[in-house]
C-alpha cells in the first residue's frame, strides 16, 4: 500500500484576490484620513491671526495701501465667507492643485515635489539604519537568558528614548566639529551620515523592542526545538526560522515608522542645515504661508499612507501564514 503525502496550497488566484481586497480597504480609509488632515490643517491656519494679503505683499514691512490690500482680497478669494474658500480648496484638492505659495509666488506642488526627494532619501536611509539596528540587537541578544541579553534589551531603550533635538546636536558636535570625521554640511552622500543616524537611532531601538519581544516567543515553538533536533545550528534557526517570524510586528510598523521619520525630518533638516521639507514647512508657518502648510502636510499624510500600505503588502510576502489566511477567506 503506497501512502500519497499532500500538501495544502492556497491557489494564487485568491490570495492575489484577498490581498488587492486589502489594499483597496486600506486605500478607501486612507482617502479619509488624507481628507480629514487637510481639512483640519486648513481650519487651523485660518485661527492663526494675521492677514494672508499682507503676506502676499511682503509683509507689514512693505506697508502697502488699503486700496492694494482689498484687490489682493479679491483676487485671492480672502473676502469670501471660510466655507466658500473650503469649497474651492477642496475643489483644487480633487485636481491635485494647491494653488501658489504666498510667499516663494510658484506653485506648491513644484515646490513640494522638488523638495521631497532629500527628504525621501534621509528618510530612507534612516529606515535602513533603523533595521539594520533592529536586526543586530535581536540577533545578538534576544532568547538569551545572560547579562548578554539584558545588555542588549537596557541599550533598545535607551536608543528608542533619545530625542531627536538632542542627538542630532550631540552626533554634530561630537563628529563633525569635535573629531571631524564627517562635515557639518554636505548635501552629498557623506552630509547624510549624521542626520541618518539621528533619524534612525531611536526608530532602531523601538524596532528591536517590538522585535525582540516576538522572537521570544518564537523561540519556545515547537518548529524551533524541532529544527534543533535534528541537528541544525542554532545560529541559522535564528537567522533564517525565528528571525522571519520575530520581523512581522516590525514590518507592519515600519509604515508608521516612515511617518515619524518624515515628522522627525523637519527637526533634523533644520539641525544640519539640509534641503527638504522640513525646511519648506518651518519657513511657511512662520510665513503664514497658508497653501505651502497644506501642501506640505497633504504630503507627509500621503506618504504615510503609501507606507502603510507598502508594508501590508510586506507582511503578506514574508509570512506564509498571512498568504493563506487571505487566500481562505477568498
Amino acid at each position: 500500500m503506497t501512502t500519497t503525502s499532500r500538501r495544502t496550497t492556497v491557489p494564487s488566484g485568491p490570495v492575489l484576490r484577498g490581498a488587492a481586497r486589502k489594499v483597496l480597504t486600506t486605500a478607501g480609509a486612507s482617502v479619509v484620513l488624507l481628507w480629514a488632515v487637510a481639512t483640519i490643517v486648513f481650519f487651523l491656519q485660518h485661527l492663526v491671526p494675521g492677514d494672508p494679503a499682507l503676506t502676499i505683499l511682503g509683509g507689514a514691512s512693505a506697508n502697502p495701501p488699503e486700496e492694494t490690500l482689498e484687490a489682493v482680497r479679491e483676487q485671492y478669494g480672502f473676502d469670501q465667507p471660510v466655507l466658500v474658500q473650503y469649497g474651492h480648496f477642496l475643489s483644487g484638492l480633487v485636481r491635485l492643485d494647491l494653488g501658489d505659495s504666498y510667499t516663494m509666488k510658484q506653485s506648491v506642488v513644484s515646490i513640494v515635489a522638488e523638495q521631497i526627494t532629500p527628504t525621501l532619501q534621509l528618510t530612507g536611509a534612516a529606515l535602513l539604519i533603523a533595521w539594520v539596528i533592529a536586526v543586530a540587537l535581536t540577533l545578538t541578544t534576544a532568547g538569551r537568558a545572560s547579562w548578554w541579553g539584558r545588555l542588549g534589551s537596557g541599550v533598545e531603550v535607551v536608543f528608542a528614548a533619545l530625542p531627536h533635538f538632542w542627538l542630532g546636536v550631540v552626533l554634530l558636535v561630537v563628529f563633525a566639529v569635535v573629531l571631524q570625521w564627517l562635515p557639518v554640511v554636505d548635501d552629498g552622500p557623506v552630509g547624510l551620515v549624521l542626520p541618518a543616524l539621528t533619524l534612525g537611532i531611536p526608530l532602531g531601538g523601538f524596532l528591536a523592542q517590538v522585535t525582540r519581544d516576538e522572537f521570544d516567543v518564537a523561540m519556545r515553538q515547537p518548529f524551533v526545538l524541532s529544527a534543533l533536533s535534528r541537528g541544525a545550528r542554532t545560529g541559522d534557526v535564528r537567522w533564517r526560522h525565528v528571525l522571519r517570524h520575530a520581523a512581522l510586528p516590525g514590518i507592519a510598523l515600519s509604515g508608521w515608522g516612515l511617518g515619524s521619520l518624515i515628522s522627525g525630518a523637519v527637526v533634523v533638516e533644520v539641525i544640519f542645515s539640509r534641503q527638504g521639507i522640513g525646511q519648506v514647512l518651518v519657513a511657511a508657518v512662520t510665513a503664514q504661508d497658508l497653501p505651502l502648510v497644506i501642501g506640505v502636510t497633504f504630503v507627509v499624510a500621503l506618504v504615510y499612507v503609501v507606507a502603510n500600505i507598502l508594508s501590508d503588502l510586506a507582511s503578506v510576502l514574508v509570512d506564509p501564514r498571512l498568504r493563506h489566511s487571505i487566500g481562505r477567506a477568498s
